[in-house]
């Protein structure tokens, strides 16, 4: 594996040049491919890091090329315009590490790449996410606090998801509607209600949350707190507003 290089597969010329011409500014060396059958054999020959993948290609499925990738160790990280909550899921099973949607900022990619960068020099299984007493189940798309299971709607879900995967990355109302939504919703306060659903579920104080944290003027983005916040005194006097599964 060559630990600098990341190679582009999108049959887009021009935003393979763009993303291509960024990477190489922030440090990386890229390959380019513009189809499934030149990025087979491009990624045989120089074993990237990590493949930037979009999934239509004009000779192919690109979930079939993130399947074959396994094989390598390599990180995936799916660029697409489809954007519903299947496609999304259809992509991480595939092995995506992670997921963006066209459009998007070119500042927050960078910090994503950046981001499944440090997670591939310290690996971790794809299918659980873990900050201190929070668990996100990825597969079964459910939540737990120290272990107790948390009763979650599917879109509470979606909406936690986005936010742990953004790796502290601030985002406004409108991407997460875009990203945590099946169906387009004109009405960013939306985010509001749903944002404080989740903090009493998952939250030892929702009045002062550790995990989704309010950026003025921005929006939300997932905080992991300090080790020292998870240790057992610490949670005497917290006010663990759970909601737990009769199951």
């Amino acid at each position: 594996m060559n630990p600098s290089c990341i190679q582009i597969v999108e049959a887009n010329p021009q935003l393979r040049s763009l993303l291509g011409w960024h990477l190489q500014q922030t440090g990386y060396s890229v390959c380019q491919s513009p189809s499934l059958r030149h990025a087979r054999e491009l990624c045989m020959q120089r074993k990237p890091s990590l493949v930037m993948l979009d999934v239509d290609l004009p000779d192919g499925n690109g979930l079939e090329f993130c399947k074959w990738l396994k094989q390598y160790d390599c990180a995936i990280m799916i660029v697409s315009a489809r954007c519903t909550e299947g496609d999304i899921v259809a992509g991480l099973q595939a092995g995506a590490d992670d997921y963006i949607r066209k459009p998007f900022g070119m500042q927050e990619l960078l910090a994503r790449v950046e981001a499944v960068s440090r997670r591939q020099k310290h690996p971790a299984p794809t299918s659980q996410l873990t900050y201190g007493p929070l668990e996100i189940d990825l597969v079964q798309r459910r939540a737990k606090v120290q272990d107790q299971l948390i009763e979650l709607t599917p879109q509470e879900f979606s909406l936690l998801y986005v936010l742990a995967q953004s790796e502290g990355v601030p985002l406004t109302r409108s991407e997460l509607l875009k990203r945590a939504w099946p169906d387009a919703i004109d009405n960013p306060r939306t985010i509001d209600t749903h944002v404080l659903s989740l903090r009493k579920k998952i939250e030892f104080d929702p009045r002062q949350p550790a995990f989704i944290q309010t950026v003025r003027n921005v929006g939300y983005r997932f905080n992991v707190p300090p080790a020292q916040a998870f240790v057992p005194e610490n949670y005497a006097t917290a006010n663990l507003a759970v909601a737990v599964s009769s199951s």
